[in-house]
């Protein structure tokens, strides 16, 4: 049976004492047609087969799915046999996903809970942050705060894979504005770069006759050096940087820069502590002698 728990607001969440744009219900709700068509429901399923081999994970193993909006990889995690955990802000998404998972006679767990917050010490296997969800948070330490907890989410050996828009692929493939018609809207985003590349500012227009939505936001930028350094500081173990979540090079033809970052397990870390003290001994006696 799914079932959607509601936890407490995570406190002084705000930023300059107003609301994150991202805590906002209806921004989500006004956009969610042309955030999730069917195309990106589609690339679900081979986007977890991908990170299943990445991360190298077996079922029925514990999956937790930061930001997992409507639920299109919780559901294909699910799928496949693995015990799944949801966690998003925004109640309409997460109602969706448990309709969703309903109808396909799927057992998954939804919260709802600011990524900020969420905390279940050792109880996953494999967590996820994907769809460029990282970085909205005004305050950058913010974002440190949740690689700390995805770490500590996970149990020994592992796996978060983080999958967002490196600097780099948002300078390459920069253009100021894109348009499409879907179903009688006119759909707009315009970019801008936001002090010295450290932001990326989106603003989104949707039109349909007399009803019109527009927002405007900012997402963090990190290079892949930054965000490596910034997952070892969170006390990963191993991290290792790809293009896509096919596992191609994290180079000048990456469309995203996902990371893959291993918290080692006791044994590995056991024998890496052993190795290091008897190094440190054996240099200490050669300098005496």
């Amino acid at each position: 049976m799914n079932k959607i728990i509601q936890k407490k607001k995570l406190k002084n969440n705000t930023s300059r004492g107003g609301q994150e744009w991202f805590q906002d219900e209806s921004f989500w709700a006004e956009f969610a047609p042309f955030m999730f068509d069917e195309a990106r429901w589609i690339m679900a399923d081979t986007e977890v087969e991908r990170i299943v081999a990445l991360s190298g994970i077996k079922r029925p193993a514990k999956v937790l799915d930061l930001c997992c909006g409507v639920g299109r990889h919780s559901l294909a995690f699910a799928r496949r046999g693995f015990q799944v955990t949801g966690v998003d802000i925004t109640d309409s998404y997460l109602e969706a996903a448990g309709e969703s998972a309903a109808a396909e006679g799927l057992t998954i767990e939804f919260i709802h809970e600011d990524a900020r917050a969420f905390r279940r010490p050792g109880a996953f296997a494999l967590c996820i942050n994907l769809g460029a969800s990282f970085g909205y948070s005004s305050d950058a330490p913010d974002d440190g705060l949740i690689l700390r907890h995805c770490r500590e989410n996970l149990a020994a050996g592992g796996v978060f894979v983080l999958e967002t828009i490196g600097r780099e692929t948002a300078a390459r493939a920069f253009v100021e504005a894109e348009t499409v018609e879907r179903e009688g809207w006119k759909v707009s985003a315009h970019y801008s770069v936001v002090g010295d590349w450290e932001k990326l500012g989106n603003t989104w227009k949707a039109q349909k006759e007399d009803i019109v939505y527009e927002r405007s936001f900012a997402i963090r930028l990190y290079a892949g050096t930054e965000l490596k350094k910034l997952l070892l500081r969170a006390g990963f173990d191993e991290v290792v940087l790809y293009g896509d979540l096919d596992g191609r090079a994290y180079d000048q033809r990456a469309e995203m820069l996902v990371a893959v970052a291993r918290k080692a397990d006791i044994g590995r870390r056991a024998l890496h502590t052993i190795g290091k003290n008897r190094r440190a001994h054996s240099e200490s006696r050669i300098y005496r002698e």
